[in-house]
């Protein structure tokens, strides 16, 4: 490519950076979708109020996975053991922990099918959701692109390629979407 292609490369480098931050948001969005197994991933979204300020329950506390029905949350500070179990009961993802002395117990129930069809449909909802932010993303892009044109920064020849480009990155992560989405449901699915 020329020097030119090189620079104008390099602008559409935000772009795909955006790119890459739906998909991280797509998985962070998976994460919190619980499929029957106990995972101290499951509890990464997590808050508590703590010392006037919102934290990740991390910083509070260690997160174990005895086994496949339990987790397990050791918190620091006996003051906030309450905190914490408000946190994870207000979660929304049906979640009933216990409290016993420091240590929180967060059971993990089997899902039913028809919950494990629900969690699904939420997880391919998530997946639409992550591609329309793709394709605006690539809107953007593209039209950045179609102005450097018209300023007369690229030619149009050249123009094409970046949008011939712009296009493959796009299909590149709406792919890995789908991957990640069929992923998720498998583990949902699976008993």
């Amino acid at each position: 490519m020329s020097k030119s292609s090189d620079r104008v490369d390099g602008r559409l480098e935000p772009f795909r950076r955006k790119m890459e931050a739906t998909i991280d948001n797509f998985q962070k969005e998976l994460v919190g979708i619980r499929a029957g197994r106990a995972s101290a991933a499951l509890l990464e979204p997590v808050k508590v109020e703590a010392y006037g300020s919102q934290m990740q329950i991390s910083h509070v506390a260690s997160v174990s996975v005895p086994d496949a029905r339990m987790i397990m949350v050791n918190v620091w500070d006996k003051e906030l053991v309450k905190h914490v179990e408000k946190a994870i009961r207000e979660m929304g993802i049906g979640l009933n922990p216990s409290i016993e002395g420091q240590v929180i117990k967060v059971p993990i129930a089997p899902l039913s099918e028809e919950r494990r069809q629900e969690l699904s449909k939420l997880a391919a909802r998530y997946s639409e959701d992550s591609k329309v932010a793709l394709r605006n993303v690539r809107r953007e892009a593209m039209d950045f692109v179609k102005n450097l044109e018209k300023d007369g920064e690229i030619g149009e020849d050249e123009m094409h390629k970046l949008i011939d480009n712009i296009q493959d990155v796009t299909n590149e992560y709406t792919k890995l979407v789908d991957v990640h989405l069929a992923n998720k449901q498998k583990d949902i699915m699976s008993i």
